[in-house]
């Protein structure tokens, strides 16, 4: 519904448009719809909000490899994402020099490909960080051998696993990596003209530095574009949190390994008896033969329990627990 004016905003208007002060034809104006010019070369399919979710999403891709990536380097890494945009594929290409290191990776469900291309740099520094040297880049480029091409690709193929735990709030996917090309012509997945948002995260590896560009189409994107946006990943992401946590959390304590002791008794002797211990000697203790046993978990008191044994072993059954508030007792 259009705003209603009150009697005394029609009187002013009146006024000043017999005044010359409000012009009715640059009000006309005015009330014109902007055209636009529409470019069908680079057709808008990305929106910001996608573009924003990306980054959001390949945010946490970062703290992965910062966190993961160490256990294979043997070096501190920092990861951070710059920024990202929408270009054509054939803007991203011709940007490209050789040699140059691109990873093939096959994003299923998906169909299609996404590229992850690393600066060669970042490429020397892991193979000489991989056999034992400082991690130091080489001061002019060359081609890769097929031995470096390896060693690369072991990392490659770490990169693109961990994909998943980002993707998990859109889509359940299944990355591979097909193949490392060091030349872009062989790396043609899609249409030159085809859309597609590059992803820029810069890498530091000790003092080593470059960027790493994801490269998704908008054809590979394009049954789950309804779902990269801020709303649905925070919402899917909230639910998943709430659904999963307690049981991880509970899961990890399970495995969480801690101390248990039982004492049998105390007893107090002098310094001269204790030194004078023999093999067979008996030590009288200050507790009977049904009494309960203290279990203590680590250094806290938690339950009582009744000598015995099992098969060949010794053991305690555990009589009572007890609770947080008698356990300082």
């Amino acid at each position: 519904m259009s705003d209603v004016l009150s009697q005394n905003e029609i009187d002013n208007l009146l006024a000043a448009l017999s005044s010359g002060e409000v012009d009715v034809e640059e009000m006309k104006k005015g009330n014109e719809n902007q055209v636009k010019n529409y470019d069908f070369a680079r057709p808008s399919k990305f929106s910001k909000e996608h573009l924003r979710t990306l980054e959001i999403i390949f945010e946490h891709y970062g703290r992965l490899l910062a966190t993961n990536l160490p256990v294979y380097l043997r070096k501190n890494i920092s990861v951070e994402v710059m920024n990202s945009e929408a270009v054509t594929y054939m803007e991203f290409s011709n940007a490209l020099s050789n040699p140059v290191l691109l990873g093939v990776v096959d994003f299923a469900p998906l169909s299609g490909n996404i590229i992850v291309e690393m600066a060669t740099k970042l490429g020397y520094a892991i193979v000489d960080r991989m056999l034992g040297g400082e991690g130091e880049p080489l001061e002019k480029n060359r081609d890769f051998s097929e031995i470096e091409l390896i060693i690369i690709e072991r990392i490659m193929v770490v990169c693109v696993e961990l994909f998943r735990e980002p993707w998990e709030n859109v889509l359940e996917i299944a990355p591979r990596l097909e193949r490392i090309e060091t030349n872009s012509q062989f790396a043609q997945i899609i249409s030159p003209s085809e859309m597609i948002s590059i992803v820029t995260i810069n890498i530091k590896i000790g003092e080593v530095e470059g960027l790493m560009n994801i490269c998704l189409p908008y054809i590979t994107l394009e049954p789950v574009m309804d779902k990269l946006n801020t709303k649905f990943w925070y919402a899917n992401m909230s639910d998943k949190q709430e659904e999963t946590f307690e049981e991880d959390i509970e899961k990890l304590i399970r495995k969480a390994a801690i101390p248990i002791r039982v004492v049998l008794g105390n007893s107090v002797v002098s310094v001269s008896d204790f030194a004078s211990l023999q093999v067979g000697d008996i030590v009288r203790l200050d507790s009977k033969v049904n009494d309960e046993l203290n279990v203590y978990v680590g250094d806290m008191r938690k339950f009582t329990a009744l000598p015995g044994s099992s098969g060949k072993n010794y053991a305690v059954e555990i009589t009572s627990i007890i609770r947080e508030e008698s356990a300082d007792e």
